[in-house]
C-alpha cells in the first residue's frame, strides 16, 4: 500500500497496531537519506502525545554500528554504513528481547553523531512501552542475517523520496560531520549509493510505502 506522509494518519495507523496482543514493534526503513529518523521521531512524539510518554519506545538501528576499532580490525572502515558494518546479531537479540521480556526494561546502544560511534546502553525501552518504533536501512534485507529482522516486526514501513533530494541530504550530512564537499560527494557515490540500491530492492516487501 502507498500512502502520503500525513503524520496524523500514520500515528493513527501505528496506534491501531496495538489491537494485536503483546508488544508491537513497528519498523521504518528506506534508503540512506530518505528521512527515516525524522519520520520516526515525529511519529514517536505523536504517539506519546496520544498514548502517554511511557507507552512508546524508540530503538534506532544506528546504535548497532560496529565501533571504528572493530571496523579497522575487519578492514571495513571505508564501508561504514554497509550491512556488514552493523552488529546484526546484537540487533536481532534486542528485538527478540522486546518480545520475550515484556516485563523488563530493555537497554540498547545508541549512536553519538558527533563522535560517529555507538554508546552502550544509551537507550532504555521501559516495560510500559507496548509499542516500539525502530528504524534503519536494512530491516527488509532478505539475506546476510538481516532476514531474521522482519519476523520480529509487526509492520514494516518504507520511506521513499526523490533520489536527487536524498543525495543532497546525504552530502550535507557528511559535510556537517567534517567531510569536504568533494569528499562528501565521493562518499555518497562510493558507499551510500550502493547501499541505497540494496535497500530500494526491498521496497516491495514493506506493508506500507510512504512517499
Amino acid at each position: 500500500m502507498r500512502a502520503p506522509a500525513a503524520l496524523s494518519a500514520l500515528v493513527d495507523r501505528a496506534a491501531a497496531l496495538l489491537s494485536s496482543p503483546g508488544r508491537v514493534v513497528l519498523g521504518i526503513t528506506g534508503a540512506p537519506g530518505a528521512g527515516k529518523s525524522t519520520l520516526a521521531e515525529a511519529l514517536v512524539a505523536g504517539l506519546r502525545a496520544d498514548l502517554g510518554p511511557d507507552d512508546v519506545g524508540h530503538l534506532p538501528m544506528d546504535g548497532f554500528h560496529l565501533a571504528d576499532v572493530q571496523l579497522d580490525r575487519l578492514g571495513l572502515r571505508d564501508r561504514k554504513g554497509a550491512p556488514e558494518t552493523f552488529d546484526i546479531d546484537g540487533y536481532v537479540a534486542i528485538l527478540s528481547r522486546l518480545h520475550d521480556e515484556p516485563g523488563h526494561t530493555v537497554y540498547a546502544p545508541g549512536f553519538e553523531r558527533d563522535l560517529e560511534q555507538p554508546i552502550a546502553a544509551a537507550i532504555a525501552v521501559p516495560a510500559s512501552a507496548r509499542l516500539v518504533v525502530t528504524e534503519g536501512n536494512y530491516l527488509l534485507l532478505p539475506d546476510r542475517g538481516w532476514e531474521r529482522v522482519r519476523p520480529l516486526l509487526t509492520e514494516a514501513w518504507f520511506v521513499d523520496v526523490d533520489d536527487d533530494v536524498r543525495r543532497e541530504r546525504l552530502v550535507r550530512r557528511h559535510e556537517q560531520f567534517g567531510k569536504s564537499p568533494e569528499g562528501a560527494r565521493a562518499w555518497v557515490d562510493r558507499v551510500d549509493e550502493p547501499n541505497a540500491e540494496l535497500v530500494r530492492a526491498t521496497r516491495e516487501r514493506a506493508d506500507l510505502v510512504i512517499e
